[in-house]
């Protein structure tokens, strides 16, 4: 069975989908179906979450609740996805240290003092590397044995100052060819974008499936031979891969089923015992700041595009409702807003029913909206910086600023470098992390209004609550 790019291990969508106790029942009808089933995650796992955002015991969640719930459904094997590497080497190290089942790839390695080594566990005091491929061997009932090798690749999108990326393909080749002669079969466990998948199964036509993640939407892909599977995120749905495999002629049939993991399946009671708590340490940290965390308060359709690569690059419609909401806030009485699309951490399209809990799941980290009065040389600077900054957080998500034929429009009006503007800005970008010259220090910057506690410009989230529930 099949998992990818799980960020939530309750059910989202007001419950109608996903949800990892769900995901529990079918692995446990699987293995009553056949002892030799194995369950897998093809990378981004530990980062991004609502909860992993909270402090629990003054320190960040950060993933933890994510282990703990995939320890007791006894994953076989796990793959590295980019979003691991958002979390700093120590909570990485945590988290690894923390789980009880095998991780593998092999094109990122851990930059040491001189050399760059392969990531480890510390068990019982000692470093145990992490390996570039996993071997697994089963038995039939009738007593016939055989050996499955899997390989796995992570896509290189998140450079960190304590991670290396080799070449995914050379990697990818090594692997097999190091693993084809000691196994029956070789299988793929990868998390790189489709067309790098691709590009593996022309380079290695003889592996008959590739498990992958990163693209959140589910997808069933022949590159001759090779079939190469991803579910959708969130455990929307798993892939359940049947597969049998002639001893005597060497050939593969791999009959594989795309699943709906929704309100239908009965949650298992163990897991679902480890999600309530998790759920309640969630819910009593969004009460202090929204009353009714779980009331449907939207119906998205067509889907929010909060992905990353979109949110990052180009104007989406949840990066506008953010910031028409972050304009709301202070009763449209502004002329533009802005938001930093890294702010923005769902890295998934939410669709259907809407609630509280998603609208911080989308905005985790919170903070206040700032009535800002700027001059619009200053504006100007800020708008151009967020459009060539595209691709990073710093990329812009705008309401009421829009560039036409290189001009400049604010609230359908040509901006005026010496006129004075008041600007919605989320409160992160006046501290100058994401735009080095945007800050209270600049003089161009004539005046911050921080919103009072009561005021819904306070917190971003529920400015963006208020907004929905008025539309």
């Amino acid at each position: 069975m099949q998992l990818n790019d799980v960020y939530e291990i309750a059910p989202i969508q007001g419950g109608k989908f996903g949800g990892m106790a769900r995901v529990e029942t079918v692995h446990q009808e699987l293995l009553k179906e056949n002892k030799n089933t194995l369950l897998m995650m093809a990378g981004d796992f530990l980062n991004p979450s609502l909860i992993g955002t909270l402090k629990v015991d003054n320190e960040r969640v950060y993933g933890r609740q994510m282990i703990e719930v995939m320890n007791a459904m006894n994953f076989d094997l796990v793959a590295f996805g980019n979003h691991e590497f958002d979390l700093s080497q120590n909570d990485l190290q945590k988290r690894l240290n923390e789980s009880q089942f095998p991780w593998i790839s092999s094109n990122v390695k851990l930059i040491s003092e001189k050399d760059t080594v392969a990531f480890y566990k510390e068990i019982n005091g000692q470093k145990v590397p992490l390996k570039d491929t996993f071997i697994k061997e089963f038995e039939d009932e009738d007593g016939t044995k055989i050996k499955i090798g899997f390989i796995s690749v992570c896509i290189p999108s998140n450079p960190k100052d304590y991670v290396h990326y080799e070449n995914m393909f050379d990697k990818a080749r090594a692997s097999y060819n190091a693993l084809k002669d000691s196994v029956d079969v070789v299988f793929g466990l990868t998390h790189v974008k489709i067309v790098n998948d691709k590009r593996i199964a022309k380079l290695l036509p003889n592996i008959p499936l590739i498990m992958g993640g990163h693209e959140h939407t589910n997808s069933k892909d022949n590159v001759g031979n090779v079939l190469i599977t991803k579910a959708d995120a969130n455990a929307k749905t798993v892939y359940i891969h049947r597969i049998s495999f002639d001893k005597k002629t060497n050939k593969v049939i791999v009959n594989s089923e795309l699943k709906e993991i929704n309100d239908g399946i009965h949650e298992d009671k163990k897991v679902g015992g480890i999600v309530s708590k998790w759920q309640r340490i969630l819910t009593e940290n969004i009460k202090k700041i929204i009353d009714n965390p779980n009331e449907i308060i939207y119906n998205a359709n067509p889907g929010l595009d909060g992905r990353d690569t979109p949110i990052r690059s180009e104007q989406t419609n949840l990066g506008i409702l953010i910031t028409k909401s972050m304009s709301y806030s202070f009763d449209n009485e502004v002329d533009c807003a802005l938001v930093n699309g890294g702010s923005i951490r769902i890295d998934d399209v939410l669709l259907g029913d809407i609630t509280p809990v998603d609208i911080f799941r989308v905005l985790p980290y919170g903070g206040a909206v700032l009535k800002v009065q700027l001059k619009g040389r200053l504006l100007k600077r800020v708008l151009d910086y967020g459009v060539l900054a595209a691709g990073t957080g710093a990329y812009l998500q705008r309401y009421n600023a829009e560039k036409v034929n290189d001009i400049w429009m604010i609230n359908n009006q040509q901006i005026n470098i010496q006129k004075t503007y008041t600007v919605a800005f989320s409160d992160y970008l006046l501290k100058g992390f994401d735009i080095p010259f945007l800050s209270e220090k600049n003089k161009e910057v004539i005046s911050i209004y921080e919103p009072k506690p009561d005021e819904l410009a306070f917190d971003i989230r529920k400015a963006v609550v208020a907004f929905l529930k008025k539309k």
